[in-house]
C-alpha cells in the first residue's frame, strides 16, 4: 500500500529521485524538489547526528544566496554551535511576545499598578532572578508541568523555600 504524499519516508525518496548524489564532501548547498518547490538543503553533522538546514526555496532564493547562507551555516557549525538550534532560537527571539518572559512582563505590567511599588519590584526581581535565566525565551505553549516544577526544585535546592512557594503560588 503506498504511502500518502506528505510522508517523511516519501519526501526523502522524491529528493533522492530529483537529484544524484553530491560528491563526497560537498559542502554546498543542495535542490530538493518537494511538491511545494525546490528547496536549497544543506546536511550537516552536529554531536554526531545528521542534519539538514533549510535555506529557502528556488527561484526565490538564487543558487549565490544559498552559497552564502550555506557558508554562514558552516561558519557558525564551526563555533560549534548547531546552525538549526541557532535558527529556533533567533525564532524564538522575533516571537518575544510569545515568550514565556514576554508574557510575564505583559502580566506584571497589567497588574503591579494596583500593589505598592516595593511589592512590584520584589515581583519582578524573582522573576528575572528566578525563571527568566530558563523558561524566559521558551514559547509559553511549549512550556509543560515538570518544566516549572524543575525551576522550583531549583530555587528550593538553594533553600530559598519561600521564595519557592511564592514563585509557584502566582506563577512568578
Amino acid at each position: 500500500m503506498a504511502k500518502p504524499e506528505g510522508t517523511a519516508r516519501n519526501r526523502q525518496t522524491a529528493c533522492a529521485a530529483v537529484r544524484p548524489p553530491s560528491p563526497a564532501g560537498w559542502p554546498g548547498p543542495s535542490t530538493c524538489e518537494l511538491p511545494g518547490g525546490k528547496w536549497w538543503r544543506l546536511k550537516y553533522r552536529f554531536g554526531g547526528k545528521a542534519k539538514t538546514l533549510s535555506l529557502g526555496v528556488y527561484p526565490t532564493v538564487g543558487l549565490k544566496q544559498a552559497r552564502e547562507l550555506a557558508y554562514k551555516a558552516r561558519q557558525t557549525l564551526a563555533c560549534g554551535v548547531d546552525p538549526g538550534a541557532e535558527r529556533k532560537a533567533e525564532k524564538a527571539r522575533r516571537s518575544d511576545a510569545e515568550s514565556f518572559e514576554g508574557v510575564a512582563r505583559e502580566w506584571f505590567k497589567r497588574f503591579s499598578r494596583d500593589w505598592a511599588p516595593a511589592h512590584a519590584e520584589t515581583v519582578i526581581q524573582r522573576l528575572e532572578k528566578n525563571v527568566f535565566p530558563w523558561l524566559g525565551t521558551r514559547p509559553v505553549g511549549e512550556i509543560a508541568a515538570p518544566e516549572l516544577l524543575a525551576v522550583l526544585r531549583r530555587i528550593e535546592a538553594r533553600g530559598a523555600l519561600e521564595v519557592a512557594h511564592r514563585v509557584g503560588q502566582r506563577g512568578e
